[in-house]
């Protein structure tokens, strides 16, 4: 059994471009993220996708005094996957409730007990926005004691400057940064 697993972070319509809350240019990692999906299934390591999956009237969104346009809404176009996502993945929705944010994949979800259910102790991140839900994923991850690497090619960004201080900080916590093709 794979002590390892990828975890395939908001890979989302609407957060690609033309979608309501895009990050430029995020498109351009889908075949990156297919790549990295590709070659863990075939070492048999748990694939995990986290989606924003908000109510219609989510906290978040700027109608309810929130920083965000409406995006992600359960069961809509915009919160479909933009990257195959294998059949037998976990899937994680998050920030479900209408007055809970969350960022982290682990925010208020069983994610933690599906990785340590399948002896997991090492994960990889990747997807989007390296600021906010890739970062807070792979925090939590390293507070929960979980070995955790970030795909730097496997990742998008909102702004150059903030990324970099995103891995920064993510490797000041513990976080190796890691290449999918090196993987």
């Amino acid at each position: 059994m794979s002590r390892e697993a990828l975890i395939v972070v908001d890979m989302q319509r609407d957060f690609m471009p033309g979608g309501a809350l895009p990050v430029p240019e995020g498109d351009k990692i889908i075949p990156k993220v297919n790549q990295c999906i590709k070659k863990f299934q075939g070492r048999g390591a748990l694939i995990v996708a986290t989606r924003d999956w908000h109510p219609e009237n989510h906290i978040s969104f700027k109608e309810r005094g929130g920083p965000w346009p409406k995006h992600c809404v359960q069961n809509t176009p915009g919160a479909e996957f933009v990257v195959e996502i294998p059949e037998n993945a976990a899937v994680i929705s998050k920030a479900t409730e209408p007055d809970k944010e969350a960022y982290s994949g682990f925010e208020g979800t069983e994610l933690n007990e599906i990785l340590q259910k399948n002896g997991v102790e090492r994960v990889y991140v990747c997807g989007v926005a390296t600021e906010y839900c890739v970062k807070a994923t792979a925090m939590d991850a390293l507070r929960l004691g979980y070995e955790t690497c970030i795909i730097v090619d496997a990742i998008g960004g909102i702004n150059p400057e903030g990324e970099k201080r995103a891995l920064e900080e993510l490797q000041k916590a513990g976080a190796k940064l890691v290449e999918c093709e090196k993987l």
